[in-house]
């Protein structure tokens, strides 16, 4: 069987020597004579897995000792009024930056619990940019300020940090969390669903300073309380334990890759190939600024719309799967996550070029 590369933004694919581990532990974790589906979440071998891969995470992200990293569920979407909830600490008012589909989600749920000041929005652009950082209108007394690093949906990516002074910085890195080094230090909170460059779906990953937790909004439930999962060791309730387990095998191979800085090069080198692949043909185009291209998700278009079906088709039969765009921008995209290996990448170029030259 030829290879078949998943382009899909997630839940994403993931790395082939974590699988084939996975395969061969499923049955029996380590000589327990259980499955880790099976593990009591309190038990000694769950306790184990758990402690190691947030240690390992620590070491890839260089996590400060003043953050606790808690392993939690409901996705990033949950995250949109954790945060609030958790963050607001008596202040009124947050601020967003609006830069797609999951800042806009983000700041309609905000909106339910504060005044949320769209501090800068790409809406007018179509959210093909970012708006430059001196026209943000930032309010110094916010409770903090939220942004999307990488917009998932049309590919927009931030290559700076935004420096938002005294007011905690939240980032939804779900999408470019474990793609490169990141200085956490900058951030009162970054939170990531795992289902891009984590494992499956069904966890989160929450990076919370030690300042921030606690002090809840009144009525807030039990559930989204920061303080209540970092006190029971993100085991407030069962956990999802299988998702946690392979994410931790996830952080042991990228160790085993060379940590961040290598995968940053790999990233930056795929990213790079296939925008030069689009921006070096009139047959294909690409809707983002160029400063704001995202190593993870690349959007892209041809040039006559109607042949976008026949693209699709002709992709799948060459084992190149989920390229269409999402329904709300149309196109292509392709993410290429962590686990996507260069070749993968090669074979969707040279796919572009044939396709090219037989429908060009």
């Amino acid at each position: 069987m030829s290879a078949i590369y998943n382009f899909s933004a997630g839940p994403a694919v993931l790395p082939k020597a974590v699988l084939e581990q996975a395969r061969d532990e499923l049955l029996d974790w380590h000589g327990s004579g259980m499955s880790v589906m099976e593990m009591s979440h309190r038990g000694k071998e769950f306790l184990s897995i758990a402690e190691q891969a947030e240690a390992d995470l620590r070491e890839l992200l260089t996590i400060p000792d003043n953050y606790r990293v808690l392993f939690l569920q409901g996705g990033a979407t949950s995250q949109f009024a954790m945060v609030p909830l958790n963050l607001l600490r008596g202040k009124q008012q947050a601020d967003y930056i609006n830069t797609g589909a999951w800042s806009k989600k983000a700041i309609a749920e905000a909106g339910r619990f504060c005044e949320v000041n769209v501090a800068a929005s790409a809406e007018d652009s179509r959210f093909t940019t970012i708006p430059a950082f001196e026209s943000w209108q930032l309010n110094p007394d916010a409770a903090y300020v939220h942004y999307t690093p990488n917009e998932t949906i049309g590919g927009v990516e931030f290559h700076w940090v935004p420096d938002t002074g005294d007011v905690p910085l939240v980032a939804d890195m779900s999408s470019t969390i474990l793609s490169r080094p990141i200085d956490v230090s900058r951030y009162g909170v970054i939170y990531a669903g795992a289902q891009k460059n984590i494992g499956p779906a069904g966890l989160t990953v929450v990076i919370v300073r030690d300042d921030l937790i606690g002090d809840t909004l009144a009525g807030t439930p039990s559930m989204y309380d920061y303080k209540l999962h970092a006190d029971n060791g993100s085991m407030l309730n069962t956990p999802p334990t299988y998702g946690w387990y392979l994410a931790g095998l996830v952080f042991g191979w990228l160790k085993q890759q060379g940590g961040l800085d290598a995968m940053a090069e790999i990233n930056r080198r795929k990213a790079g190939h296939l925008y030069a692949a689009v921006a070096g043909s009139a047959f294909y185009n690409s809707p983002v600024d160029v400063e704001c291209h995202s190593w993870m998700n690349v959007p892209f278009t041809l040039a006559d719309a109607d042949l976008d079906s026949e693209f699709l088709a002709q992709a799948k039969t060459a084992g190149l799967l989920n390229l269409k765009g999402h329904r709300s921008v149309g196109g292509m995209r392709a993410s290429i996550y962590n686990a996507m290996p260069a070749a993968g990448v090669a074979a969707l170029i040279d796919f572009m070029g044939e396709f090219e030259r037989t429908h060009g």
